[in-house]
């Protein structure tokens, strides 16, 4: 009996993607199925090349498609979506990047060039074709981290910058043509360097690439992240309280724009000591928790503290497991936005309680003292301790909202009748409360 595309489609169907929590054949991964005599061959098409368990999905399916009656070979080809950008910018070097993620922090000094570095390199070294660019106009870090101070850069015919290779990973910086010279520059000079970084590189084919972007949210990043179509976002921050509120701007910046931010990656979140052989949270424990619960995102990794590793050189050997379980994770958030978009619920107020209807999926509803009590903002819970400051029983109790806005995949922001304003209330909490 011939072997049928049903019959292949419905043994497909068992393969659930654990994120997505959807079938492949749902999805839409399975793509060109040929039929032969004994033989199937048909392609899954991933959202992003570097899905960690890509492989587990292949051997599933050889495995569920060649369990079936007549099937003697099957050819299993992983592939992922074919970019779809349009740049703002005519022939503009972006046109073939599979995805651009940016990378960025409140504030300075957290590592975040480092971890741009890192997790850059560490996608390379895996074989994907990666790309870094180093943004920051005024404190490039890409020419110290690689150690290519003496690089000079050069245009092919068509006028683009040829990107520098660093072992399998491609970088360009503007600290290339500063050297040691500071960069003094106004506004219109910024943006013509910005749009000549962005657009006028010729990365050629990429899966992937990095977007440092400069410490801060003002007028440089919105510029940037306005100027080319985003795929997400990932924030990096320190366990210090100090740094907390400045994640916040962070999402708020990405979500005025509509980038979905990936997560937030943890850095200098411990120190494993030689000498001891102990490990020393210096900056306090429980910060990715603190990260996770307050703002409704997802704590991608928790990096060490480690001069060996962050504070020299990139290029030397592979990374280490807290950055590549760092990346299978963002990777793992990305294919999930690239599947899913911002998907934001529809928002219902009143005396009684505030209700979110996601399109597809589940309606929640809780009470408003109960929201107001669990408000996680500086001034309800103390920052450095995590102790509660609010008094539940101060609550007014006519207390109701007077504006509920949404944020990305993330948290609502709230504007109750008694003047407060709680920032980020994140759909896991309220589910939480909703019991």
């Amino acid at each position: 009996m011939a072997i049928t595309e049903q019959q292949v489609l419905d043994a497909l169907r068992e393969i659930i993607d654990p994120d997505l929590q959807q079938d492949i054949v749902s999805l839409g991964f399975v793509r060109n199925i040929e039929l032969g005599p004994g033989s199937v061959a048909f392609e899954i098409q991933l959202t992003t090349p570097a899905c960690p368990i890509k492989d587990r999905f292949k051997s599933d399916a050889e495995r569920l498609v060649g369990a079936l009656p007549g099937v003697e070979s099957v050819q299993v080809t992983m592939t992922s979506r074919a970019p779809t950008r349009s740049p703002k910018q005519e022939k503009s070097g972006l046109t073939r990047v599979k995805a651009l993620i940016a990378v960025a922090s409140g504030k300075g000094g957290v590592g975040k060039s480092t971890v741009a570095a890192a997790i850059a390199l560490d996608l390379a070294q895996r074989g994907y074709k990666v790309g870094l660019l180093d943004a920051d106009l005024f404190g490039p870090s890409v020419p110290t981290l690689f150690r290519l101070h003496d690089v000079e850069l050069f245009q092919d015919e068509a006028g683009m910058i040829i990107p520098i290779e660093v072992g399998p990973l491609q970088v360009v910086s503007f600290g290339f043509l500063l050297g040691e010279s500071p960069a003094i520059m106004r506004g219109p000079m910024v943006s013509g360097y910005m749009q000549q970084l962005l657009h006028q590189v010729g990365w050629g084919e990429l899966d992937y690439l990095f977007l440092d972007l400069p410490p801060g949210t003002g007028d440089i990043q919105l510029t940037i992240t306005q100027a080319v179509e985003l795929d997400g976002a990932l924030i990096v921050t320190t366990p210090q309280a100090l740094a907390y509120p400045d994640v916040g701007k962070g999402i708020l910046m990405f979500d005025r724009v509509d980038v979905p931010v990936l997560g937030v990656v943890e850095n200098m979140a411990y120190f494993d000591c030689g000498s001891c052989g102990e490990r020393h949270e210096l900056f306090g424990a429980g910060g990715a928790e603190r990260l996770a619960e307050r703002y409704g995102v997802q704590v991608l990794g928790e990096l060490p503290l480690s001069p060996e590793r962050y504070g020299g050189t990139f290029g030397n050997g592979r990374q280490d497991e807290a950055v590549s379980e760092t990346v299978d994770r963002a990777m793992m958030a990305l294919g999930k936005v690239k599947a899913e978009g911002i998907r934001k619920p529809e928002i219902a107020f009143d005396e009684k309680q505030i209700t979110l209807r996601w399109p597809v999926g589940d309606t929640v509803a809780v009470d408003n003292h109960t929201l107001r009590a669990n408000c996680q903002c500086a001034s309800c819970v103390d920052e450095f301790s995590g102790e509660r400051k609010l008094d539940p029983g101060r609550i007014r109790s006519d207390i109701k909202a007077e504006d509920v806005a949404t944020i990305g995949n993330y948290a609502i922001a709230i504007e109750w009748n008694d003047g407060h304003s709680s920032g980020f209330f994140p759909y896991r909490k309220i589910r939480e409360l909703a019991g």
